[in-house]
């Protein structure tokens, strides 16, 4: 069983986005959706919705963003 990143995507209400991605970073999205949705065993009906928990996740284990927040009195 592969350790993924990502747990199951939570339904939430959704918010339109245009973005262009590279097709091989699609081919990627669309490969991870599949082995998410076999280890979750919910199906990820659009892997474009991956992108939003990936980007929270990155930015929640990012430790120099982090650390920069806590610098910065505004943040």
């Amino acid at each position: 069983m592969a350790k993924l990143k990502l747990g199951a995507i939570a339904e939430d209400k959704p918010v339109k986005v245009s973005l262009e991605l590279p097709a091989s970073l699609h081919r990627d999205l669309v490969a991870y959706a599949e082995v998410l949705s076999r280890e979750s065993g919910r199906q990820v009906s659009d892997p474009v919705r991956l992108i939003v928990p990936m980007l929270q996740r990155f930015i929640a284990t990012d430790r120099g963003f982090a650390r920069s927040r806590k610098a910065s009195p505004g943040a």
